[in-house]
């Protein structure tokens, strides 16, 4: 191995030496599992509980599975021939995905080898040989031959995912969870690996797109379960502490991070102008903002100064009626992502998670959701996500009205946007959107860090100027006075529309701020202020920490209350182009300094939408108790009708 500008490389020799090893994994090894159960025939059964385990099933109606593995033992290279049916000739994308898979153990086997150097797993493996292992020391072998175990596993799931990445199709296949993971030995760990993988192309496979899909699926499966398994695990510093990289295959190795190329997704969607978006001043300046915040994404340093100085939004919720612009500000933010990222020549991708990927197969709803997160938070590009009319996706727990699906997909994204495991680099931003925000999950509402209120036109001018526009150019009525887009001009609209929050628009909070600043004068200290706060929290105890959080990440957004210059988006070399470090100092050089009036403002603005939200929920509440009871009433009159007659 040696030192890249990337981190240690993995040599191509080291790797080649492994072939022969490899190559007899795939042609036959005898193993007995002891956690994995050999693959029955598709499961049809439909539950609406969560089980232990999820079931799979196959994408392809009316599909007919069947088993060929061999229960004398493992023999994947035969496998992988006949999963095509009875074709006596071995196919093209067969002999890739044996090709692949030969060349991802290699590269597993060399990590493995230099890891048990750099760790003395190693030295500790010959003295065990030698029977020479002193006692005091074997808890250290032990764990030491785990770590290796999780880092060969993942390297070769990861390296087998990333080779087989261009070969994809639109078909996919759906493996259920990986049981078979070992860690008593790294060859041990790569059978039960093996075993499992033959398993499921035996079962699942029934042509060469579903072979590269059930090998893929398993591959990104293995890659979770053990990334989850190492987080308990102990001796990896080794192998999480340092870049490997494989120069051949453009293949670089950061501990249990999935590698994958920057691929683009292909838009389809209308992409709108800023002018289009009228009215929702602070939510369209916000998206602006965001919109080159998130180019200032550092790819190879994997984070954005943004993040480091704290002032970006990784989550956001946009509320308001039907029909205020909620797609059309999505369509503006998406395109000029879109738009910076074809500049730069970074690849980006745009998905949304829709009503469509809830299912009533177990397990299946949270698995559609955490593919949208994957897809979104990949660190090779710069993502946009949109999760459309949320309070129908997400369900609210405690809700009888919430399907299990919905459930599941409530689960998966309060784990992904502010869970143990979230990690936030500043490549991308979610946004969630909703005519009626208050059918949300309090706790998965409050993981939206910034709030968009999205109220459409307000004014005349706004009427104005939404009506030109939507008329188009095949008319001849004069405009008339009036200065068209005047009342659009973004800095003016926006400072009065902050302005505006210096108290509180909702009634009830009105009356919590007028009594504190009555009783301890005006908020100008941090101890009034958090005296203002306790005031909101007694008023709604949902008004916990994580809302004072999300307050201070959004003054600390406000300290950022500048745009990037439109030239650093179109000459990428003045700004995105620049080491992270520059970009950094670029960056505080513009930041303002935080003031009592933003920090009342911020305070203000996230109150005003819990308490607009909590009204409405209540009102909903007394709206549905009321109709229960007239329900009741008729029922009863209609009853004792019938029983007099």
């Amino acid at each position: 191995m040696s030192l890249t500008s990337d981190g240690m490389e993995l040599r191509e020799a080291d790797i080649a030496k492994h072939y022969p090893a490899a190559v007899a994994m795939l042609e036959g090894f005898d193993h007995a599992p002891r956690v994995g159960r050999p693959r029955e025939p598709e499961a049809r059964e439909r539950s609406s509980g969560i089980g232990t385990r999820r079931r799979f099933r196959s994408t392809t109606p009316g599909l007919v599975t069947r088993s060929t593995a061999r229960p004398e033992g493992v023999h994947l290279l035969e496998t992988i021939a006949g999963s095509d049916g009875d074709d006596p000739l071995t196919s093209p994308m067969q002999a890739t995905v044996a090709q692949t898979l030969r060349r991802a153990l290699a590269i597993a086997l060399a990590m493995g080898e230099g890891f048990a150097e750099a760790t003395g797993l190693a030295d500790l493996r010959r003295a065990n040989l030698s029977g020479a292992l002193g006692a005091d020391r074997k808890t250290e072998f032990t764990e030491l031959l785990a770590a290796e175990s999780l880092a060969v596993c993942h390297v070769f799931a990861n390296a087998t995912a990333f080779l087989l990445g261009p070969h994809g199709t639109e078909v996919t296949v759906e493996v259920g969870e990986v049981e078979e993971v070992l860690t008593d030995n790294a060859q041990l760990a790569l059978h039960g690996a093996l075993w499992e993988l033959e398993q499921d192309i035996s079962a699942l496979a029934g042509d060469d797109a579903r072979l590269v899909a059930v090998v893929t699926a398993f591959a990104e499966q293995l890659m979770e379960k053990v990334a989850l398994r190492a987080q308990n695990a102990a001796r990896l510093e080794a192998f999480v502490g340092a870049t490997w990289r494989v120069e051949a295959d453009d293949f670089t190795i950061r501990g249990f991070e999935a590698a994958a190329k920057g691929t683009s997704t292909t838009l389809a969607m209308e992409f709108k102008q800023p002018h289009e978006v009228v009215g929702n001043h602070i939510a369209k300046y916000q998206a602006l903002k965001l919109a080159k915040m998130i180019m200032a994404y550092d790819f190879d340093r994997r984070l954005n100064p943004f993040v480091e100085l704290g002032g970006f939004i990784f989550t956001f919720m946009g509320d308001g009626k039907p029909g205020t612009g909620k797609t059309t500000l999505i369509r503006m933010m998406a395109g000029l992502i879109h738009g910076y990222c074809q500049v730069a020549g970074y690849p980006f991708r745009y998905a949304n998670l829709s009503t469509e990927s809830i299912d009533s197969y177990q397990g299946k709803s949270a698995q559609n959701a955490k593919s949208f997160i994957n897809t979104i938070i990949d660190p090779a590009v710069i993502g946009f996500g949109t999760i459309d009319d949320i309070d129908q996706l997400a369900g609210k727990r405690g809700d009888r009205q919430s399907s299990a699906g919905q459930l599941e997909i409530t689960a998966v994204l309060m784990e992904s946007f502010s869970g143990a495991n979230t990690v936030v680099r500043g490549n991308c931003t979610f946004g969630m959107f909703s005519n009626y925000p208050e059918n949300v999950d309090d706790a998965l509402r409050q993981r939206a860090g910034a709030r968009f209120l999205v109220d459409g036109p307000q004014t005349r001018e706004d009427y104005i100027d939404i009506l030109h526009l939507l008329m188009g150019k095949n008319h001849s009525i004069p405009l008339g006075a009036h200065e068209l887009y005047a009342a659009q001009e973004i800095k003016k609209a926006v400072a009065a529309s902050f302005e505006s929050h210096s108290r509180p628009h909702e009634e009830g909070l009105l009356r919590v701020y007028e009594r504190v600043e009555k009783d301890i004068g005006r908020l100008d200290t941090i101890a009034k202020l958090g005296t203002y706060l306790k005031g909101i929290q007694e008023a709604d105890e949902r008004f916990t920490g994580r809302a004072i959080k999300n307050i201070t990440d959004a003054v600390k957004v406000r300290a950022m209350d500048f745009e990037l210059p439109d030239e650093w988006m179109e000459e990428p070399e003045l700004f995105l182009f620049k080491p992270y470090d520059e970009k950094l100092g670029m960056i505080e050089e513009l930041r303002k300094p935080i003031t009592v009036e933003m920090v009342i403002q911020e305070i203000n603005r996230y109150a005003d939408s819990e308490f607009r939200y909590a009204d409405k929920s209540d009102e909903a509440a007394i709206a549905d108790a009321v109709r229960d009871m007239r329900r009741m009433e008729a029922a009863k009159k209609r009853y004792l009708e019938g029983r007099d007659g």
